[in-house]
């Protein structure tokens, strides 16, 4: 994957640079070939040839007139014009290295090269002619070599075309070549970083999340993020694993709590299987004794079946309107009627008699139910449970007590499923999913619940639907 980007990125250099490299090579070739030529007003060819308009004869003389002489002088040229005969008969500016008299060699070698013409000066020259009287005069125009330089190129067009072959070749050879080693050279710089964020999520896909990547460069929110997700990864792992094992000391827990009743069960059931004479009263005890394990296996199963509704589904609840202060007293009525805890101290605190919620009612009474059984299973017969509820915007259940309280690492995961509190004595052992359920059927009615408390001094539970 590495070598991939490494490899791909050297590739589009490579690329970039042989376009240009082939743009370059046909913009030259149109250029010498003469695909850019300058506008016909700039060409000084053009302005010889029309120079002719400003020569004329008079009393038998050849003169430039004044408008010619004018432009002569703002071009900085000269002009020297010869008879039939290769005679001067008239100059103007002209230099005095310029011969009157000239030869056919004189005047090709002026007009080949920049300062060819009497091997002297560094003027270029052009040259043509005028028809006056029957009579063709030669006009040379000298222009300085700031406005034009001669070079004469001479070349075999057939191995001009076969250098120019090898050049283009060569040139691109050496050009990709370059390119090669250059974009090697960067790609490293600026892929790194890839390759680094790459193996960032390789590392994250292998579970090592204590990698830290430093958060530079134009990447920066990319290791920001990388960073985040290494972090939230490392707390799920860890959060994970917790909750594994918490879920394995709870089926332990569940597995021995099942266990425990049915051995009872099953020995109770072959004894009254034996032959012996049992009397009514044996019978009947023998009976309530497997009745009642019975029921806490079905409580367990129950828990089990009705946490998972919860959890998984939106349609458990069987929603009407109640009278949610009926529901409470009712609920501690028929506690308080259990000869078990008759005895306790139960107080109920409303100012209104009626309120109406749209509520499951069985689901809030389990919920009742199960904080006031919390309160008296965990605490001893001298502690005092507080009901209270106050209805404004929204209707508020508080569960008091002034019992042991819960320990701080034990509040953490009051709701947690499969978790026991540390304090839960033989006397009284749960499925564990007892606030969890609870939780989930306030949560299901969009309400919420929290627990506060203090060891020895008080626990206070806040439900808010």
């Amino acid at each position: 994957m590495k070598w991939k980007i490494t490899f791909k990125y050297v590739l589009t250099i490579i690329l970039v640079v042989m376009i240009v490299t082939i743009l370059n090579i046909v913009g030259f070739l149109i250029l010498m070939t003469g695909g850019i030529q300058p506008t016909y007003e700039q060409r000084e060819e053009v302005f010889t040839r029309e120079f002719k308009k400003y020569i004329y004869m008079e009393d038998g003389n050849i003169y430039v007139n004044k408008v010619g002489q004018n432009i002569l002088d703002e071009k900085g040229s000269w002009i020297q014009v010869l008879d039939e005969d290769i005679r001067e008969v008239y100059r103007y500016n002209a230099p005095e290295y310029l011969s009157k008299k000239h030869t056919p060699m004189d005047i090709v070698n002026g007009y080949k090269y920049s300062g060819g013409l009497n091997n002297a000066g560094t003027d270029s020259i052009l040259i043509s002619s005028k028809i006056i009287d029957d009579a063709e005069y030669t006009y040379m125009i000298g222009f300085p070599k700031e406005v034009i330089q001669k070079y004469i190129i001479m070349y075999n067009s057939g191995y001009l075309s076969n250098s120019l072959s090898k050049i283009i070749m060569i040139t691109i050879v050496i050009d990709l070549f370059i390119a090669l080693i250059f974009g090697y050279i960067f790609s490293k710089r600026l892929t790194k970083p890839m390759k680094v964020i790459i193996g960032g999520v390789e590392n994250l896909e292998q579970g090592k999340y204590d990698i830290y990547y430093r958060e530079k460069s134009i990447y920066k929110p990319v290791y920001e993020k990388l960073n985040k997700l290494s972090d939230t990864l490392k707390s799920n792992e860890v959060e994970r694993i917790k909750i594994d094992k918490m879920k394995q000391e709870w089926i332990a827990n569940i597995t021995h709590d099942i266990k425990t009743p049915l051995s009872s069960i099953k020995g109770y059931a072959e004894l009254l299987s034996d032959d012996y004479d049992f009397d009514r009263d044996e019978i009947k005890e023998y009976g309530n004794i497997i009745n009642k394990k019975s029921e806490y296996i079905k409580e367990l199963v129950d828990d089990l079946n009705l946490t998972m509704k919860l959890k998984n589904s939106s349609h458990v609840l069987n929603k009407k309107e109640a009278n949610i202060v009926r529901i409470v007293r009712g609920s501690i009525i028929e506690i308080l009627n259990d000869p078990q805890y008759s005895k306790r101290n139960i107080a109920f605190i409303s100012k209104s008699d009626v309120i109406n919620k749209d509520i499951d009612t069985t689901l809030i009474k389990r919920v009742i139910n199960n904080l006031i059984y919390n309160a008296l299973i965990h605490n001893d017969e001298n502690t005092s449970i507080e009901v209270e509820i106050i209805n404004d915007e929204k209707t508020t259940i508080y569960v008091r007590d002034n019992g042991k309280g819960i320990k701080k690492e034990d509040l953490e995961k009051i709701f947690n499923r499969y978790y026991r509190g540390t304090n839960t004595g033989e006397v009284h052992k749960g499925s564990g999913l007892g606030m969890a359920i609870v939780k989930e059927i306030v949560n299901a009615h969009d309400g919420d619940i929290s627990v506060s408390s203090e060891v020895d001094v008080k626990t206070v539970v806040k439900i808010v639907l």
